[in-house]
């Protein structure tokens, strides 16, 4: 009698845990702060983008949504420790083609993008764009190369394995030179460097570039998608510079913790995509060169995977290792 009123009891308590973390994992906003992870440093493209659509956010639903920064390894670390967060919607995370897409192809992980991390939504898509130091005196992707056929020069990225780093890479191989890749751990740090002179040419994002495009502190050469970008509609592609077909564009992703229940990831593309369709919002993000493009959770898992198809091909073909 005893051992059926306690396993009555257990299974009562079953249940009931159950349903509490049914009821749990299906509150939407959560019940506290949200932190909105980037992997790259304060003033890059993704730091423009994370902090404007954060704002948003947090006006729509009613709770702080904080941008917290955790740069380097091309954004590996940040992946990496929003793998490891607690999946309860209080973390999510502005993910980026390189951890996602690339970089299984170039080194082994702490965490796997599939496994680990949840699709949100698509967020925004872009060029890089071929920017160069005034002083190699060069003002066409034409005299870029034949300069690079004759002296030793180098290109900086967003880290090793980046899509900077693979749009480079790409250009190497579609115009037969070899510049020297120098990963940095974001996009602010990469520009100062070449507005200083310390390296020869770097594949921007349009927001960060534009304004020194704008006072010839850089001179832009070309676009990687096969469209001009609307927010530099005077540069040439470098698709339309001598290189049918070539396209290399960069994108961010929304993404949270692997183990996040459905209804808490559905809460977050229903909000998210709401921000990223608002016309005020789409408006500013234009300003820097970022194109939202939001979509289904389903949309984005396909997505990472077509991506990581693409450039796992270029990779083995340029024998491209981690740095």
């Amino acid at each position: 009698m005893l051992a059926r009123a306690f396993g009555g009891c257990l299974a009562a308590l079953t249940l009931l845990a159950a349903a509490t973390q049914a009821a749990s994992a299906q509150d939407f906003p959560p019940h506290k702060p949200v932190t909105m992870v980037v992997g790259f440093a304060p003033g890059g493209g993704s730091d423009t983008a994370a902090r404007l659509i954060a704002k948003q956010l947090s006006q729509n639903i009613g709770q702080t949504v904080v941008v917290e920064n955790r740069a380097g390894a091309g954004g590996n670390i940040a992946h990496a420790y929003v793998a490891n967060a607690p999946a309860d919607g209080s973390v999510i995370l502005l993910g980026s083609i390189g951890p996602l897409s690339i970089a299984p192809h170039l080194m082994k992980l702490p965490y796997d993008p599939e496994r680990d991390l949840a699709p949100i939504t698509m967020g925004l898509n872009f060029p890089n764009v071929l920017v160069v130091h005034p002083g190699l005196n060069v003002k066409t992707l034409a005299e870029f190369i034949d300069l690079a056929k004759k002296k030793s020069l180098d290109f900086a990225s967003t880290g090793a394995g980046s899509a900077s780093h693979l749009a480079g890479e790409l250009f190497n191989q579609r115009a037969g030179v070899e510049l020297v890749h120098v990963p940095y751990k974001g996009g602010a740090p990469a520009m100062v460097d070449l507005l200083a002179g310390r390296i020869a040419a770097y594949y921007a994002v349009p927001s960060t570039a534009a304004p020194y495009i704008e006072s010839g502190k850089v001179v832009a050469l070309a676009t990687t998608g096969l469209q001009r970008a609307p927010s530099l509609p005077n540069v040439p592609t470098v698709a339309e510079s001598g290189f049918p077909g070539f396209s290399a564009t960069n994108w961010y992703a929304f993404v949270a913790p692997g183990k996040t229940p459905a209804p808490i990831l559905d809460g977050w593309n229903r909000e998210i995509v709401k921000v990223l369709n608002d016309p005020a919002v789409r408006e500013q993000l234009d300003k820097h060169g970022l194109t939202p493009m939001p979509g289904t959770r389903e949309e984005l898992g396909r997505y990472i995977a077509s991506e990581s198809a693409t450039w796992g091909k270029v990779i083995r073909e340029r024998k491209i290792t981690a740095e």
